[in-house]
């Protein structure tokens, strides 16, 4: 059995929660009763309408390490998730500060401390991943492959020195860096971002690190119906546009490449314009592809979607160019 890091720096850990009383009392025990010594769970009880208060009472009776914020609707004055997050940080305590939200859970009651550990370093920002669970739902496959694609990606950029994005669901980073910066002050007008842009905009070769020891996964739910789902694509892909020049130009290169490499692949074939050398390019990105994904796609918890990739990989770059154009056209008003 692996041994566990020792490390002893005491930790927050803030979720931000709108309505979320069933996901807060499912999931929020499993963040309580990590196998930390030093933490405190706090939560922000933003506008809820629904019965979030009672659950957060009686969690509270049992676990005296839940703090609790609560921010109540005002008439003129529409708070958003950024400025929950903020009085959140504000009420810790602690100056290491791990993120995640009410619909998720973490894989094992030591994800603190394996996210922890990464503080004991020099680094201000931990990246971790955070996988869907595995369901029989019909966007379930295509939904956990693009999650793996993009933590791939973004994870992968870090390793090399060039961090762009985190995904609030599983990440860490300081007080003293969230105020040294001013917060999201920058892009407070923007309803998400609370993650991706904060990353983008202050990670650094040298502050930043990546945890991904199967321990430290956060797993959620994908969303079950096609509403949804493009509601929250489209949420995402709205703050693309304000990612650094260099970080958007390398994103858009991926997405432009691989869409005008499948088009023309299609073409070919449905012309019968060269469809030997078509059906031979596309072979060997397949052989490429499968040899640089296997172990990628296992080490994230997706080697059952490796049968999809020949299908999936077309839609996802159809995918990211469509919402890349929703999200640029399309302004998301609401955060939940």
């Amino acid at each position: 059995m692996e041994q566990l890091p020792e490390v002893l720096i005491p930790v927050s850990v803030i979720i931000s929660a709108r309505n979320e009383a069933k996901n807060l009392q499912e999931n929020l025990p499993a963040i309580l009763q990590q196998n930390y010594p030093d933490f405190e769970v706090v939560v922000i009880n933003d506008c809820s309408y629904d019965s979030s208060d009672i659950v957060l009472e009686d969690l509270q009776r049992e676990y005296p390490r839940l703090k609790v914020v609560t921010i109540t609707e005002h008439a003129r004055f529409k708070t958003g998730k950024k400025f929950a997050l903020t009085l959140g940080i504000k009420a810790a305590k602690n100056e290491y500060l791990l993120f995640t939200d009410a619909d998720c859970k973490p894989a094992s009651v030591n994800w603190i401390a394996r996210m922890a550990v990464n503080f004991s370093t020099k680094a201000q920002i931990v990246l971790g991943y955070s996988p869907y669970n595995r369901t029989r739902n019909f966007l379930n496959p295509f939904t956990r492959f693009e999650t793996i694609k993009t933590a791939t990606n973004y994870l992968s950029s870090a390793l090399t020195g060039d961090p762009y994005m985190g995904i609030g669901r599983n990440l860490g980073y300081t007080k003293t860096l969230f105020f040294s910066q001013k917060g999201f002050a920058s892009h407070m007008h923007i309803i998400s971002g609370d993650d991706d842009l904060f990353v983008n905009q202050h990670a650094t070769a040298d502050n930043t690190i990546i945890e991904i020891h199967p321990e430290t996964f956060v797993y959620t739910s994908a969303k079950t119906t096609i509403l949804s789902w493009y509601r929250q694509k489209k949420r995402h892909m709205g703050v693309g546009k304000l990612y650094k020049n260099r970080h958007r130009r390398i994103l858009s290169f991926d997405a432009t490449s691989g869409f005008l490499f499948y088009t023309l692949f299609i073409l070919c074939l449905v012309f019968k314009y060269e469809p030997l050398l078509a059906l031979g390019l596309f072979g060997f990105r397949l052989i490429l592809q499968l040899i640089i994904y296997s172990k990628i796609f296992k080490k994230l918890n997706g080697k059952d979607l490796m049968w999809w990739l020949p299908f999936f990989d077309i839609i996802y770059y159809m995918y990211l160019n469509v919402f890349g154009l929703i999200g640029t056209f399309f302004k998301t008003k609401q955060w939940k």
